[in-house]
């Protein structure tokens, strides 16, 4: 029997990352993401490229009902996994009684309860001849309180968390959960003009998401349970575990409101 790889949120640009390293690893994929029509190119494209087993099905993470019926087609067509990459999140911004409370809703079903329920159910399709890793994606966000990203970044710190959770309470299992904590990543447009506006900080802080996929497949391979891309990222993480939490959130906060002070600036000029 054939042993897949499943990734949710597999059409973004960090998605498409871990679905082209593993294809190129010669690992057959399962796929999802919400925009079916981006997985069927994607698929095709990579079945050509590396001659690996690529099926896909569109669901939306964040409604229990499409979950299920992700899991029924995956009952049905019998598969087993060894990897699963919990891709699917939601990164929005802004101050907090600006946002919609649905799109907050929206923010931790995806980022907090979608990665649970997948978690859970993953391990129940594993493949138990072989090991099986699960890699969630947390963010560098999820080690601090974030004013303008308050909701974001607690999601992901829950995520972080729980994979270190996780990690310790399934390795007797032969299971190895590994978080990954990016800074920036240009995944698409909007995520490269927030990068801009940080100034020099967003510009050296960001990775390669071809990289970033690479170093956690090959970390995740090693047991590791935490995984920060980024020299310059790893020491802002220790020196930020240095400060008080009341003083590092203030200094955050005033470093995303020049953020939005200068993309606001951008969008008039």
């Amino acid at each position: 029997m054939k042993s897949y790889v499943l990734i949710t949120g597999a059409a973004g640009g960090l998605g498409k990352a871990f679905a082209a390293e593993c294809a190129a690893r010669g690992w057959d994929l399962f796929l999802t993401d919400l925009r079916p029509d981006l997985l069927a190119p994607l698929a095709t494209g990579l079945t050509r490229l590396h001659g690996v087993d690529v099926l896909y099905f569109s669901s939306d993470l964040t409604d229990s009902a499409s979950r299920h019926a992700l899991w029924e087609e995956i009952r049905r067509l019998g598969l087993r996994f060894h990897f699963l990459f919990n891709v699917a999140g939601n990164g929005d911004e802004g101050a907090f009684m600006d946002r919609d409370p649905d799109d907050l809703r929206t923010l931790l079903r995806l980022n907090i309860e979608a990665t649970v329920d997948m978690s859970r159910k993953a391990l129940a399709f594993r493949d138990a001849a072989q090991s099986f890793y699960i890699v969630n994606v947390s963010s560098l966000a999820g080690f601090y309180a974030m004013p303008l990203k308050a909701v974001y970044a607690a999601s992901k710190r829950f995520v972080i968390d729980f994979s270190l959770a996780l990690h310790e309470e399934l390795k007797p299992l032969g299971v190895t959960v590994t978080v990954l904590c990016p800074a920036g990543l240009p995944t698409h447009q909007a995520s490269i003009q927030r990068i801009l506006a940080q100034g020099w900080i967003g510009q050296f802080t960001t990775v390669n998401t071809g990289h970033a996929a690479r170093l956690t497949i090959d970390r995740a391979l090693a047991g590791k349970s935490i995984v920060i891309p980024g020299v310059l990222n790893r020491l802002f993480r220790w020196l930020g575990s240095l400060l008080p939490t009341t003083l590092a959130t203030a200094l955050i906060g005033r470093r995303w409101q020049r953020m939005q002070e200068r993309q606001k600036r951008s969008h008039n000029s």
